[in-house]
């Protein structure tokens, strides 16, 4: 990922997350905007059986068959401690293709909806704001916003670092 120099905006100085625009899958957990780059993305799937997988971290509700493949499913609700939902029909399972701490491994992503393919522009992407220590941003690559409505971009490596997830993946 490129960096870029500040913005001056009127008196104003920034510094955007992302130079370069790049295209994200945005999804919906409640009434908020998430996205992932595209790039980690292999395919999206309806909801389907999820087997229980026993000791698994409480935020990982399982796992599925895709393609032959055993793949972890991670509710993102409880991974970012909110309360589980209801499926719907719109929940989605995002399969992503990912290589943490020098690893590959596939996860999928239980999602509430999936809204659309879009383009950001790396400009308009800002480093997540600075409120205290007691608050992790480590998950958050991004924000950015889409149709007036703020979007999260995920930082994928942080979000399923081995240190939780060492249990789970192949």
């Amino acid at each position: 990922m490129q960096t870029s120099a500040n913005i001056k905006i009127g008196a104003l100085t920034r510094t955007p997350a992302v130079v370069v625009n790049r295209n994200y899958v945005t999804l919906g957990i409640g009434s908020e905007v998430f996205a992932v780059d595209v790039k980690f993305v292999r395919e999206i799937l309806g909801l389907r059986e999820i087997a229980l997988l026993p000791k698994a971290p409480a935020f990982v509700i399982g796992v599925i068959d895709v393609r032959g493949n055993t793949v972890p499913v991670v509710d993102l609700r409880l991974k970012l401690g909110m309360e589980a939902a209801v499926s719907t029909d719109q929940t989605r399972i995002l399969v992503l293709e990912l290589t943490i701490e020098g690893r590959y491994t596939m996860i999928g992503l239980l999602a509430d909806q999936v809204f659309e393919v879009a383009e950001l522009e790396g400009a308009d992407i800002e480093l997540p704001p600075e409120v205290g220590s007691e608050w992790n941003s480590d998950y958050i690559q991004g924000i950015s916003r889409l149709r007036g409505k703020f979007v999260i971009i995920f930082n994928l490596e942080q979000l399923f670092s081995f240190s939780d997830m060492k249990d789970v993946t192949g």
